[in-house]
């Protein structure tokens, strides 16, 4: 059952708890004025605010397909804060990623998912594989699974390193027409034995529609930095396009994924 793509919520931070320094954009979670906690993405971090779009497209279009995403935000950091923080790596951050960033959700005691531990039944593992493949996720593997089970379900995190084509932009529409050879490096490889039948399911909810609605989430303000668009709806159009073209070749990762599959077990 797909979910509605909603407006996401805008709140503003007012005190920064601790950073996340095993991010290597060093996150931190910080407090809100609604009261509650949130894993802050920094539009000022290494990757700026591609990653921070990456993190709405793949976060919000898993969301709508089902799979369980702490709650995205638009987190707005005031000129003031962070003046008094005594770590200069952080400060300059903080000041670098005045105005808009992203946060998300802080599932608090939720653990590391650790497929040792934990296995997922297949359709589940396929669902997130395909997802990944689709969105060229190169960063969901063993080492880094960017998975957390909280309340004993499983929850996507860090769509940051999704969409790597667009930290250039070169020859992108051929990029999107391209297979995914990363997937053989998926944490959920060995356990994804049904992307077939969740090809055909996804791409039937995936309309054109739905990806304008998801790509109409991004801000203005994001979509003109370090651009090679003169508009940002120009800018979203691209995204739109690759994702679209991406869809219409799904057999491709699809079977490139399966062969991977093969040649692992």
């Amino acid at each position: 059952m797909a979910n509605e793509i909603s407006e996401l919520r805008n709140v503003h931070v007012d005190r920064y708890l601790t950073p996340l320094r095993e991010g290597g954009s060093l996150p931190a979670i910080v407090e809100a004025n609604d009261g509650f906690l949130y894993v802050l993405k920094f539009r000022g971090a290494g990757q700026g605010p591609k990653a921070l779009i990456a993190e709405v497209i793949g976060g919000e279009l898993a969301r709508y397909l089902g799979l369980k995403i702490p709650e995205i935000v638009f987190a707005h950091l005031d000129e003031a804060f962070g003046r008094t923080e005594p770590d200069e790596e952080i400060q300059d951050l903080l000041k670098a990623s005045v105005g808009l960033n992203l946060g998300m959700h802080y599932l608090s005691g939720s653990i590391t998912f650790d497929p040792l531990v934990t296995r997922l039944e297949s359709r589940l593992a396929s669902k997130i594989l395909w997802l990944d493949s689709l969105l060229t996720n190169v960063d969901r593997t063993a080492r880094n699974t960017n998975m957390l089970m909280w309340h004993k379900e499983l929850w996507l995190i860090d769509h940051g390193a999704s969409l790597y084509f667009h930290h250039s932009w070169d020859n992108w529409k051929e990029q999107a027409k391209r297979p995914f050879p990363q997937v053989k490096d998926h944490v959920l490889l060995w356990q994804a034995n049904d992307l077939a039948e969740i090809d055909e399911e996804f791409k039937s909810l995936i309309t054109s529609d739905i990806i304008k609605k998801i790509t109409a989430l991004i801000p203005d303000e994001w979509l003109l930095v370090d651009a090679p668009f003169t508009t940002a709806e120009e800018h979203r159009n691209a995204y739109a396009e690759f994702l679209e073209t991406r869809l219409s070749v799904s057999d491709l990762f699809v079977k490139g994924a399966s062969d991977a599959r093969k040649a692992l077990i």
